[in-house]
């Protein structure tokens, strides 16, 4: 039976190390200054070795800092990176917001989400290199960090590399009437035999196992959003594969439309888009969620491929803006990854408020002669 704790009494041959920015001088500044459109190295490693925990804090003027800081790692040489994110949709926080998320890999914690931590194990047998570039118009003015890893004599042969990869998709509601259908409200919902018009977690090349994706959901409907199914395709198989779900908050291990914060180390709604606060949002599924699902005990394995995919409501029928980070493990050397997305392409939608849904009414009550109209007429 597998256990976090089972391994922790095993004496082993390794080297702890820490790269950190502490105050090289002795003094108390121990915090590295990020310009404008540049990038800082936080570690260069050499030989062999295992990243066991990293944690970051940071200050800047820029609000969204977390969306426009970009990380990165590599391993072993490669040129590409292995891993390539905003910073702060990494670490489990959506739309360059900070709030408290707890997980088992990964964790935002107090102040209000401002320290974020990595558990995932990272190995590498000839080097790792992890960088943030600041793609900010203002300077990252305070970026603190600890980089805990171990040095080896060498990796295992069956080692794995970490991967994560960021990805952003306004999905198009894929009907021929161009309508968005969902819940038959404007008639029967068509079938989706295929995964083509799916919103795309991963589509890898190689052999590996995928452990796990943060989903970050805006709705600009108050629809529930997450009819969608889940969808894996392992080694060039065809739809619907080895593994196919039944929705969206079922793959997130929930049920029945959450609107809840609920977070287990495996998976949770870390953010949710109907709290009393919030509201701008307090109407349905308008509006932002964080869902998280981390295969801790069930990892997806693939030899050759694996795509893995979500419906954007079933067969794919609602307009949402979608944010993921997928994490995986897998053989080098590894395809490069999809150019990421520009600074501005990377920034929020308008949030969408009480304001625009009576303006959504009115326009409805013209179209229908106006006077006396509830809004539920036929």
């Amino acid at each position: 039976m597998f256990s976090p704790l089972s391994g922790l009494a095993t004496l082993r041959d390794a080297r702890s190390k820490r790269a950190s920015s502490y105050d090289r001088t002795g003094g108390n500044a121990d915090r590295i200054v990020i310009a404008p459109h540049s990038t800082a190295v936080l570690a260069d490693l050499r030989g062999a070795g295992c990243i066991r925990h990293i944690w970051m804090t940071h200050d800047s003027k820029d609000p969204l800092i977390r969306r426009n800081a970009v990380l990165r790692m590599c391993w072993d040489g490669q040129a590409h990176p292995s891993v390539e994110s905003p910073l702060g949709d990494f670490f489990g926080q959506g739309w360059g917001e900070n709030y408290n998320f707890i997980a088992l890999p990964l964790a935002a914690a107090p102040n209000r989400g401002r320290a974020l931590n990595c558990f995932f194990p990272m190995p590498f047998g000839a080097g790792a290199r992890i960088e943030v570039e600041n793609q900010s118009d203002a300077a990252i003015d305070a970026l603190y960090y600890y980089i805990d890893y171990e040095e080896w004599a060498q990796a295992p042969a069956d080692a794995g590399r970490f991967h994560a990869w960021w990805h952003r998709e306004l999905s198009d509601p894929y009907h021929a009437d161009g309508r968005e259908h969902e819940w038959n409200a404007f008639g029967l919902v068509p079938d989706n035999p295929s995964d083509r018009d799916n919103y795309l977690f991963a589509d890898i090349r190689g052999r590996g196992h995928f452990v796990g994706v943060n989903y970050y959901v805006d709705c600009p409907t108050p629809m529930w959003y997450g009819e969608g199914d889940d969808m894996f395709l392992v080694d060039g198989e065809p739809w619907p594969g080895s593994l196919h779900g039944t929705g969206t908050e079922d793959y997130f291990c929930s049920s029945w439309c959450p609107l809840e914060l609920y977070q287990h180390p495996y998976f949770g709604y870390a953010r949710v888009n109907n709290r009393a606060e919030d509201y701008l949002h307090n109407s349905g599924w308008l509006g932002r969620t964080h869902c998280y699902r981390f295969h801790i005990e069930d990892p997806i394995h693939f030899t050759r491929s694996l795509r893995a995919s979500i419906e954007h409501g079933h067969a794919n029928g609602l307009v949402l803006d979608l944010c993921s980070v997928a994490y995986w493990y897998q053989t080098l050397p590894s395809a490069p990854f999809p150019p990421l997305p520009e600074r501005d392409a990377r920034q929020n939608m308008k949030p969408i408020g009480v304001i625009d849904i009576h303006r959504w009414r009115e326009a409805w009550r013209q179209s229908r002669g106006g006077g006396k109209l509830w809004g539920n007429e036929a």
